[in-house]
C-alpha cells in the first residue's frame, strides 16, 4: 500500500461510510462510476476552457481526452469541469477585463470539489495566467498544458503570423500601397488551423512563461496545436500529475521568486509580450512572492533577444519548435550563465537545468547565439518619471532603436473614441516627430486596460513613408503588434495619473537607456492641472451601472501590481468548505 505524504483531499468526500460520503458517491455513480474508482484513486481534475467562443480553445474536448488517459494509466480518476473562457479574440471590451473573474471560478472551483491536484488547459491570451491565478490561490499541485499555436498563415505564397499581419496590412492599406481587395484575401490564410497565435504574440509569451516557471512538461510552449505530440504532452501530463500527488508536489514549490526570475529573463530572450509583465505580477501576488517593475529591469535588462520571431523578427512558432522550442533558448541561456536559477525546481520533479541541459538545437537562425542576436538588450524597459510615477514599460525588440531616445510635442486623445474620430483626419497638427499621447485606457477607464496602446499611425504619415513613431498610453499593446510604444502608464489617467494632465503641444521626453519617461512641466504646473479636472469622473460614472463592472473598476489594482482585484492577493490554501448535509 501506498503512503502518502498527506491524505488525499477527495478522502473527505469519498472516503466515509456516513450519510455524506453515501451521497457523494452515489451522486457521481448516476455517470456510470464503478466502487472501485472511489477506493483511494486521487481525483484528479481537468481544468478546461474549451469554447466554441474561444476559437483558440475550441480543440479543447480532444486534448482533455488525451489527458484522461495519462490520468488513468497511471492510477488515478480524471473529472473534467468547465471554468468561464476569457478567449482574446472574440471577447469584449478585452479578455483582460474578465481574467479576474475567470481566476475566481477556477479558485472555487478547485477548493470546493474533490479534487486532489489539476491540469490547466490553457491557450488563449488570458486563460494561461487566469487559470494559473486561481490554481495559485488554492495551491494544490498543478499542471499547465497548453494548446498550442496555430500553424505557419499563408498568403501569396508566403508565411504570415496571425496578430502581426493585421496591423502590417492595415497600415498598408492607409498609405494606399495595397487595395482593400489585398487586405481581405488574407483572411482566410492567417487562421488556417487550430491553436493560438502563431507569433510570439501573448499566447506564446505566456506559454513560455509557464514553461519556463516550472509549471509544465518540456516542450509545453511550441509544439503546433494540430502536432500529434500535442496529444502525446497531454497524455504524459496525465501521468505525472498522479504522481506529483503522491509527492505533494504543490505549486508553491514551484512558483517561487527564483521561477519568477527565470521567466523574466526568458522574456527577454524570446522578445515577449509587454503583457507578461502584468501576468507574471499577478500570478505572483496569488502566490505571495514579492514581485515588482524593479525585477524587470534588475533581472531582464541587457539579456540579448535570440528567438527570431514575429512581431520582432522573422520567423513563426512552428520553426520555433522545430528549431528547438523553449528548451533549446533555455539550454542556450544557460551554457553562457545567464540562466539565473539552473537549480529551480519544476513539475517534473527536476530542475530547470536537468529538464534542458541535453536539448538539441537544430537551427541557429530560429534561435540565435547569444553572439549574434536579434536585438543585444531585450530586457524589458521599464521607465519612471513624471508621467509614470509608478512605472511604464516598453519592448525594446519591437522597436525602432532610433526612437528608444527621442523628444517630441505631444499630440494628445482623451480616449480611444477621440482617437478613432481624429487620428486620419488632414489637418491633425502631427509630424513625424511628433508623440502620440493617449489617455483613460487603462484598468479603470477602458475598464479591461483594452490592446489599444499599439495607436495606428496618421494615414497623412504613412503616405509620406513614416513607419513608426513614439506613442504613449495606460492601455496594454497585443502581444502580436510592435513600434516604439509606452503602456501601462501607472497610475492611469482615470485613476488621477499625470497622464490625465498632459495637453497638445507639451514636449515629452522618453529615455529609454535612463529608463526615464518624462512631461517638460514644472510639478506646479502639473498639480494644477490636475487640480482643475477630475480625471476620475468617468470611472465613476461607469461603475454607477452596477454588476461586475462595478466589481472591477472598484477593486482593480493598478498595472504595476498587475491588475488584479485587491482582495484576491495571497494564497488562500485548498482547505475544504463545510459541506451542507
Amino acid at each position: 500500500m501506498t503512503h502518502r505524504k498527506r491524505p488525499l483531499r477527495s478522502a473527505q468526500w469519498f472516503g466515509t461510510a456516513d450519510k455524506n460520503g453515501f451521497m457523494y458517491r452515489s451522486w457521481m455513480k448516476n455517470q456510470g462510476i464503478p466502487d472501485h474508482e472511489f477506493e483511494g484513486k486521487p481525483i484528479i481534475g481537468i481544468c478546461n476552457t474549451w469554447s466554441e467562443l474561444t476559437p483558440c480553445n475550441a480543440h479543447f474536448r480532444k486534448l482533455a481526452e488525451h489527458v484522461k488517459k495519462g490520468v488513468l494509466e497511471a492510477g488515478g480518476y480524471p473529472v473534467e469541469f468547465p471554468v468561464f473562457s476569457n478567449g482574446e479574440s472574440l471577447l469584449r471590451p478585452t479578455a483582460m477585463f474578465t481574467r479576474n473573474l475567470a481566476s475566481m471560478d477556477v479558485e472555487e472551483s478547485i477548493r470546493g470539489n474533490p479534487l486532489d491536484a489539476v491540469v490547466l488547459l490553457v491557450g488563449c491570451d488570458k486563460t494561461t495566467p487566469a487559470l494559473l491565478m486561481g490554481a495559485a490561490s488554492c495551491d494544490i499541485p498543478t499542471i499547465v498544458v497548453t494548446g498550442g499555436p496555430m500553424l505557419n498563415g499563408k498568403h501569396e505564397g508566403k508565411d504570415i503570423g496571425s496578430g502581426t499581419v493585421v496591423w502590417q496590412l492595415s497600415e498598408q492599406v492607409k498609405a494606399g500601397k495595397i487595395s482593400i481587395h489585398d487586405f481581405m484575401a488574407a483572411e482566410a490564410g492567417m487562421s488556417r488551423s487550430a491553436g493560438t497565435c502563431n507569433t510570439m504574440g501573448t499566447a506564446s509569451t505566456m506559454a513560455c512563461m509557464a514553461e519556463s516557471l516550472g509549471t509544465s512538461l518540456p516542450h509545453n510552449a511550441a509544439i503546433p496545436a494540430v502536432d500529434s505530440r500535442r496529444y502525446v504532452l497531454a497524455h504524459l501530463s496525465g501521468n505525472r500529475v498522479v504522481e506529483m500527488v503522491e509527492e505533494d508536489l504543490r505549486l508553491s514549490k514551484v512558483l517561487t521568486k527564483e521561477a519568477f526570475e527565470n521567466a523574466i529573463r526568458t522574456n527577454a530572450a524570446i522578445g515577449g509580450s509587454t503583457n507578461a509583465v502584468i501576468h507574471l505580477k499577478a500570478i505572483a501576488g496569488r502566490m505571495g512572492v514579492d514581485l515588482d517593475l524593479d525585477d524587470w529591469s534588475r533581472v531582464g535588462r541587457g539579456t540579448p533577444t535570440i528567438v527570431d520571431l514575429q512581431p520582432s523578427g522573422r520567423f513563426l512558432m512552428e520553426e520555433f519548435y522545430y528549431a528547438g522550442g523553449l528548451p533549446a533558448v533555455l539550454r542556450r541561456l544557460g551554457e553562457a550563465d545567464r540562466l539565473p536559477h539552473k537549480g529551480a525546481l519544476t513539475v517534473n520533479g527536476r530542475t530547470l537545468w536537468d529538464n534542458v541541459k541535453d536539448a538539441p538545437l537544430y537551427n541557429d537562425e530560429v534561435i540565435r547565439p547569444l553572439e549574434r542576436p536579434l536585438r543585444e538588450d531585450g530586457g524589458m524597459c521599464v521607465l519612471r518619471g513624471n508621467l509614470a510615477p509608478n512605472g511604464a514599460v516598453l519592448k525594446p525588440s519591437a522597436a525602432t532603436p532610433e526612437l528608444m531616445i527621442h523628444r517630441g510635442r505631444a499630440v494628445v486623445f482623451e480616449d480611444f473614441d477621440d482617437y478613432k474620430a481624429r487620428i486620419n483626419d488632414p489637418d491633425l497638427d502631427v509630424d513625424a516627430s511628433s508623440v502620440l499621447v493617449m489617455k483613460n485606457c487603462g484598468p479603470r477607464g477602458y475598464h479591461g486596460m483594452a490592446e489599444v496602446g499599439n495607436m495606428g499611425l496618421p494615414a497623412k504619415l504613412l503616405e509620406q513613408g513614416v513607419t513608426d513613431m513614439v506613442r504613449i498610453s495606460d492601455a496594454r499593446m497585443s502581444g502580436t503588434a510592435y513600434g516604439t510604444v509606452v503602456l501601462h502608464v501607472a497610475p492611469e489617467a482615470a485613476a488621477g495619473g499625470p497622464l490625465a494632465a498632459v495637453c497638445n503641444g507639451d514636449w515629452v521626453e522618453l529615455d529609454c537607456d535612463a529608463g526615464k519617461l518624462h512631461l517638460d512641466i514644472d510639478d506646479a504646473e502639473l498639480e494644477a492641472r490636475l487640480a482643475e479636472s477630475d480625471p476620475t469622473a468617468e470611472s465613476r460614472r461607469i461603475a454607477s451601472d452596477g454588476g461586475y463592472r462595478q466589481l472591477y473598476i472598484e477593486r482593480v489594482l493598478q498595472a504595476d501590481e498587475g491588475c488584479d482585484f485587491d482582495f484576491l492577493r495571497g494564497s488562500r490554501g485548498a482547505d475544504v468548505p463545510r459541506h451542507s448535509h
